[in-house]
């Protein structure tokens, strides 16, 4: 198991947003949370990789409680894992070769120019985009930018990564290229994938599980078919679009 999440409790004043949530995450397995709009599931990942501070409960990934931890431990844990921003999260005054190696500076990672080079070039390739590499973000198109983010997030070659919302503003074309490319990676790499979304098509493309986030809490979960079959009201009334 490489994460691990119980009983966690999340809140901003009297708005409970987590309640007692658990959730598994094993090696290679691919994991969508599928909740509304403000149900908690940027929140979520956000509590995993300590942006934000959990007000109880444990989070252990790869075994070690990520409630607690301090910057330096948390910069250490952070290696393992990649994060794939909603916004995409690209610097627009660098080009797509400096923004690919930021993570590596960000974690003084030490590789000699040439290793670096070749890290960055693996990483386009892999999402279908080496000729980009002296290219400024406002040269790209949406789909473009969100293949770089994840040609970023792959730069460190981490063992979970976390997805929150991969094709939102995205055309349903490249949506589910995007969605394809995510499958491709976690085969390449035996990546474990937690994937926050709304978009039942990329759900159904990427996920081995699907996890209901609804009143807080993981109210029912089962691969896509299940929870498509499954006749309670408010897991049905996602399905019902």
């Amino acid at each position: 198991m490489v994460i691990e999440i119980k009983d966690l409790n999340k809140g901003f004043g009297d708005n409970k947003v987590l309640i007692n949530f658990d959730l598994n995450l094993y090696k290679g397995e691919s994991v969508a949370v599928l909740g509304k709009s403000g149900s908690g599931k940027s929140v979520l990942i956000k509590c995993i990789v300590g942006l934000m501070q959990a007000d109880s409960g444990s989070i252990k990934v790869f075994g070690k409680d990520m409630i607690g931890l301090n910057a330096e431990e948390l910069d250490q844990a952070r290696v393992r894992i990649g994060f794939l921003f909603q916004s995409n999260a690209l610097y627009d005054s660098m080009t797509v070769r400096e923004n690919l190696e930021f993570p590596l500076r960000r974690h003084w990672i030490e590789k000699t120019p040439e290793e670096v080079e070749a890290m960055i070039k693996e990483a386009l390739t892999n999402v279908g985009l080496p000729d980009t590499i002296d290219m400024m973000p406002s040269e790209l198109s949406g789909g473009m930018r969100k293949r770089i983010s994840i040609a970023r997030t792959l730069i460190l070659k981490p063992d979970i990564i976390l997805y929150d919302e991969p094709t939102t503003g995205l055309d349903p074309i490249t949506a589910k290229g995007i969605s394809q490319l995510m499958v491709d990676v976690q085969k390449k790499y035996n990546t474990s994938s937690l994937i926050i979304s709304h978009d039942l098509n990329c759900i159904k493309i990427t996920a081995d599980k699907l996890v209901m986030l609804i009143d807080g809490k993981n109210y029912a979960q089962g691969t896509y078919e299940e929870m498509k079959e499954n006749k309670d009201k408010k897991v049905k009334e996602f399905f019902e679009i």
